[in-house]
């Protein structure tokens, strides 16, 4: 009886929740009060698909979704992005029937990657994905290798693990393990022989903290790597990004299945090709993946069109405190040919850390917007005198920056006449302060 309490009044909360316009983690807070080991007690799927890492879960779990579900699979996956226990716990009962069962052929969850080990203390993953590990949110993340112990508290025996072999990092989950599934890319048209970030999380070997060596650099620390002491390198892949065209927008996988891409990201190419590999393991032939992934316009908010006034544009979330998320959107913007205004919102540090600390601002490789493509830098925001500060340090000539505190003002100006396109580059946090004003909210 406690189980079927527990499940109708997570059901029921969940109900009103979404009525109400509410989140998702209140009702798996109230149902693990009820019953602290419900998750242990509730019937699972044969396919239980845990998807954590620093950046890319929220968009490679849709992928998956997408794909598993265009495929006649029945999916329970937590679309909203509540990614720590409470979430999952509302995803889990809420897919349940009230006798314990979840509905779905694939349980397919997104975890936060600190609090992973608490998800699946009760759960345990058939397949687990690990996206990548990168400087995150310092004030509550700390550094990779700090995170990395926290998911290795939540890898279980038997569990397969699916894992980006060009990270350093996460690649040593796998080292020495038999029952590993390796993705990556090969040499790419876009790598450099040379780190080109600020810092180097790949500097030294994870194992024995000697020198590594790196052959290419696709971005940051991410690419072809060993260590010349103890014999750790990257591994070879099962599935392979083997060539990309970001200019055209097309990539290409395993030497046979091109993709156009609706963003043209390295983000982007490797949570397409996250998403391809479980989808390949599941049994999803490989042209169906290739369609599916087929210009595939993500729903969950991190892109997002607009049109201000008579131009257009592309909001791009960035994570605040993820100097290599920034990176990335600005590689974007910078990329675009045909020439562009570029707006950066920094009105909020966190959505739940109060603090003013803009140190990762440092991290991020603003020189990008140097490129002859970018016209014009808006900068708005709270911190816009701290952004200011950053660029100045910049050989980003001053009068092609504009700086804004109110974020509405900001918007007037992008739409007083100029035809550019536009790129939006902010947090989750900032983004509806953005479009309210351009959707005249």
């Amino acid at each position: 009886m406690r189980v079927i309490f527990t499940i109708l009044v997570c059901k029921l909360l969940r109900f009103a929740g979404k009525l109400l316009g509410k989140g998702s983690s209140l009702p798996g807070q109230v149902a693990l009060k009820l019953c602290p080991d419900i998750l242990s007690r509730i019937s699972l799927p044969d396919y239980i698909i845990a998807v954590t890492g620093s950046n890319g879960k929220t968009s490679t779990v849709e992928m998956i979704a997408h794909i598993l579900t265009g495929s006649g699979k029945k999916v329970a996956w937590n679309k909203e992005g509540s990614n720590q226990i409470e979430g999952v716990t509302t995803l889990v009962l809420d897919s349940a029937t009230l006798s314990g069962k979840v509905k779905a052929d694939i349980l397919l969850i997104e975890s936060d990657e600190r609090f992973a080990k608490y998800t699946f203390k009760y759960i345990k993953p058939t397949h687990y994905v690990i996206t990548n590990l990168y400087r995150d949110q310092l004030t509550r993340n700390g550094h990779p290798e700090w995170v990395y112990n926290a998911i290795e508290d939540s890898i279980h025996d038997g569990t397969q693990l699916i894992l980006n072999a060009d990270d350093p990092l996460v690649s040593r989950f796998g080292w020495g393990k038999k029952n590993v599934v390796w993705f990556g890319a090969d040499k790419l048209s876009t790598d450099t022989e040379t780190l080109e970030s600020v810092y180097n999380d790949g500097a030294y070997c994870p194992v024995c903290k000697a020198k590594m060596e790196y052959s290419t650099h696709h971005y940051n620390h991410i690419g072809h790597y060993r260590c010349t002491k103890c014999g750790y390198k990257r591994m070879d892949t099962q599935y392979t990004i083997t060539s990309v065209d970001l200019d055209k927008g097309v990539m290409e996988i395993d030497g046979k299945y091109k993709i156009s891409l609706a963003l043209k990201s390295l983000y982007n190419i490797y949570n397409i090709l996250s998403a391809y590999t479980v989808a390949s393991i599941v049994g999803i032939d490989g042209e169906k993946i290739a369609a599916d992934m087929n210009n595939y316009v993500l729903k969950n908010g991190r892109v997002i069109t607009f049109k201000l006034g008579s131009r257009e544009g592309t909001m791009l979330t960035s994570k605040h405190e993820n100097s290599i998320s920034y990176d990335q959107s600005l590689r974007v913007a910078s990329a675009y040919k045909q020439g562009c205004d570029v707006m950066i919102i920094v009105d909020a540090v966190s959505r739940k850390y109060f603090t003013s600390d803009v140190s990762w601002l440092w991290d991020i490789d603003f020189e990008m917007l140097g490129s002859p493509n970018i016209h014009q830098i808006v900068l708005a925001g709270k911190y816009v005198n701290d952004l200011a500060v950053r660029f100045s340090y910049t050989d980003i000539p001053q009068e092609k920056i504009k700086l804004f505190e109110s974020i509405d003002k900001a918007v007037d100006h992008l739409d007083s006449g100029r035809k550019e396109y536009i790129y939006v580059i902010t947090c989750f946090s900032d983004k509806g302060k953005f479009l309210g004003k351009v959707n005249g909210d």
